[in-house]
């Protein structure tokens, strides 16, 4: 029988996975996490998820763990990319890997620019054009993560 090399995750793939695993869990420890990331097939130390949170700016407080909206970008950059969600964002949904945003007309550049600066681990990039953008992510299940977070920023009901 011919043997199978299982290939350990890299580090941005497992950085990826805690923060969609940080989006949509409570995780109160990080036995929680370790737990959580076995299940997907990724072993961490504790050491290692000490370092990953770390790297990550994962803080803890009394709901568990969680992680800055924009992992680890400036304040500045973060503040930017909100009011510019809340004032320009009118749709978006999720297609496979493909993020869909939709904005006033002539206002799709200025929303992709902040998203690109934003350096999520989740977008891999932006196009733009009048008032739709198209932002790739990773895998299906990052892109809706993107959704959601978009979603929470622009404070839309039906996140």
């Amino acid at each position: 029988m011919a043997g199978y090399i299982h290939a350990m995750p890299s580090r941005h793939q497992r950085h990826q996975r805690i923060v969609e695993l940080l989006d949509h869990h409570r995780v109160r420890s990080q036995q929680e996490m370790q737990g959580l990331l076995a299940r997907d097939g990724i072993e961490a130390t504790q050491a290692t998820l000490s370092r990953d949170f770390r790297e990550l700016g994962v803080s803890k407080g009394p709901e568990g763990y969680s992680i800055p909206p924009m992992g680890g970008a400036s304040n500045g950059v973060l503040r930017t990319l909100e009011r510019t969600v809340r004032q320009e964002l009118l749709v978006l949904d999720a297609a496979g890997h493909t993020i869909v945003i939709r904005t006033r007309p002539g206002h799709a550049n200025a929303l992709a620019f902040e998203l690109d600066r934003a350096q999520w681990p989740e977008v891999l990039g932006t196009i733009a054009g009048d008032d739709t953008i198209f932002a790739l992510a990773p895998s299906p299940r990052q892109a809706q993560a993107v959704v959601t977070r978009l979603s929470r920023m622009a404070e839309l009901a039906d996140a």
